[in-house]
C-alpha cells in the first residue's frame, strides 16, 4: 500500500489499525508547514526548531493514546497545537523574566513592566482576552450579562443595574458569582492567565 497517496483521515485509520508508518507519513506530509509557522512566530529558528519538536512529541502522544478525535482537520489541529506551545514557550519566559528588585539589585523604573510591549507580551495578552472571552460565554446568561456590561461597555453597577432592572445588590451579585465560576473553570481547565 502506497500511504503517501492516502489523505490524512486514511493515514490516521490504518494508523489505528496498526501500521506505525502511516503516522510518520502523516507528520512528515506537514512538517514544513508547522515548522514554518512556529518560525514565523518566534523569529528564531533553532527555538523554532526546539518548539516544533515539542509540539510533535505531543501530536504523537496524542495519537498514540487516542486522544486526537478525527473532525477532517488534522493539519488544523496539529496547528493549533504549535500556537499553544508557542504561547506556553513566551509565558514560561515572561515568568523567568519577573524577579524582584532585591534580586535583581536595581531599582523598579529599570524593571521590565516600564519598557515597550513585546510581540510576545501581546501574543500572550491576546491569548489570555481570548480565553476570558471563552469562559465568560460558559456562564449563566444573568452572569454573562453583568459581566459585558461591566468589562466590555465599561458601565457602573448603577447603569447596570438600571439596565436590567434589578437592584445595584442584585447587580453586584451576579458579577461576584460570575467571578467565583470564572475562578473554577480556569482551575478546572488549568487555565495560566498571567
Amino acid at each position: 500500500m502506497n500511504l503517501k497517496k492516502l489523505s490524512d483521515n486514511e493515514l490516521l485509520n490504518v494508523y489505528q489499525s496498526g501500521n506505525e508508518c502511516a503516522l510518520t507519513v502523516l507528520v512528515d506530509r506537514h512538517r514544513q508547514r508547522v515548522f514554518d509557522y512556529i518560525n514565523m512566530m518566534v523569529k528564531d529558528r533553532d527555538l523554532a526548531d526546539d518548539i516544533f519538536q515539542e509540539t510533535l512529541i505531543r501530536v504523537f502522544r496524542f495519537v498514540k493514546d487516542g486522544r486526537y478525535t478525527e473532525n477532517g482537520k488534522f493539519i488544523s489541529w496539529v496547528l493549533r497545537i504549535a500556537h499553544n506551545q508557542v504561547i506556553d514557550h513566551f509565558r514560561q519566559r515572561k515568568q523567568q523574566n519577573n524577579i524582584s528588585e532585591t534580586e535583581a539589585g536595581y531599582d523598579l523604573l529599570n524593571n521590565q513592566k516600564f519598557s515597550d510591549r513585546s510581540v510576545e507580551d501581546r501574543m500572550v495578552s491576546d491569548q489570555i482576552a481570548a480565553d476570558v472571552r471563552k469562559l465568560v460565554e460558559f456562564l449563566p446568561a444573568e452572569q454573562r450579562e453583568v459581566v459585558k456590561m461591566r468589562y466590555y461597555m465599561g458601565l457602573s453597577f448603577k447603569e447596570i443595574a438600571d439596565e436590567t432592572q434589578v437592584s445595584i445588590n442584585t447587580a453586584l451579585g451576579r458579577m461576584r458569582y460570575a467571578l467565583i465560576n470564572m475562578r473554577k473553570m480556569i482551575d478546572e481547565k488549568q487555565l495560566i492567565l498571567s
